[in-house]
């Protein structure tokens, strides 16, 4: 079973990190492991979090995972010094991985996802707002 850890990544500028700290591992199947990024935002609510949880399927047959990740935007008021959160992005992602496929199809289908994702194309659809740039 792997070991929450923290999580470095690249901002938008491509060259500047950003560490999403391993805030609480995953007590158990269903109960998410939480990441946050610890260097944003003056409160907990302001901070930009990655959870995930996995548990079995239905029949057992299946391991199902869930992610859920949360970008805040922050805003002080100028009159009363109060800085909230007045949006926020949002994002999720179901997967679910038959317990009887090949770990090597499993390996496979788990780095193609996640390149597909981090891929240029999808990354410019998101920032766009459009699925077809």
């Amino acid at each position: 079973m792997a070991q929450i850890a923290d999580i470095l990544i690249k901002k938008a500028d491509g060259t500047t990190d950003i560490t999403y700290s391993a805030i609480c591992p995953s007590s158990g199947d269903g109960v998410p492991a939480v990441w946050r990024s610890e260097t944003v935002g003056s409160a907990m609510a302001h901070r930009p979090e990655i959870r995930l949880a996995a548990k079995d399927g239905q029949n057992g047959a299946k391991r199902v995972f869930r992610a859920t990740y949360v970008y805040p935007q922050i805003a002080t008021n100028t009159t009363t010094g109060v800085t909230s959160v007045v949006d926020r992005v949002m994002a999720s992602f179901d997967l679910t991985f038959p317990k009887g496929m090949a770990q090597v199809d499993v390996n496979e289908a788990v780095t193609q996802f996640c390149n597909l994702v981090a891929s240029g194309q999808i990354k410019n659809a998101l920032k766009s707002g459009y699925s077809n740039t």
